[in-house]
């Protein structure tokens, strides 16, 4: 959670603090989280979960691909802290999370505010695909804008 605080006081994400930041990481409906070490320090995280309440991209992928919504897992909760990066640990974990969603015969996909441009430009780097752009009401205050990807075929 000290590396989580970190990148959210340098970068903004989460957008919004949670309230019990441990629970945030382990949600219910994970699959399977990762961290990555560098020089014997935990530098990053990345998660797999089913699609839950509020994951746009799941949707967009299984009326684009004709399947079930079922059928793609959700990369989500990644970060690295910020003097850890340009080593690609990024780019490993959401390797590592995608190559499980298949282990599993699921289709990575994920969704991240359109704010955050450094992730969606690691993503685009990656192959991903855009399937979309659009707002989602996060409170009756908050609008956000989000892109939704689904890994490359």
């Amino acid at each position: 959670m000290r590396v989580l605080a970190e990148v959210h006081r340098r970068d903004g994400y989460p957008v919004n603090w949670p309230g019990r930041p441990h629970e945030w990481l382990s949600q219910a409906s994970l699959l399977g989280a990762w961290v990555a070490e560098l020089g014997g320090r935990l530098v990053g995280h990345v998660s797999l979960s089913h699609s839950g309440e509020g994951d746009l991209a799941p949707g967009l992928w299984s009326e684009r691909s004709g399947t079930s919504e079922d059928l793609a897992a959700v990369v989500s909760r990644l970060f690295v802290a910020p003097q850890a990066r340009g080593h690609g640990i990024g780019a490993l974990l959401m390797g590592r999370a995608a190559e499980e969603a298949r282990r599993r015969g699921l289709h990575p996909v994920l969704d991240v505010v359109v704010s955050d441009t450094a992730a969606a430009a690691l993503y685009e780097r990656l192959g991903w695909e855009l399937m979309a752009t659009v707002e989602q009401r996060w409170s009756p205050s908050q609008l956000v804008a989000i892109h939704c990807y689904a890994a490359a075929s």
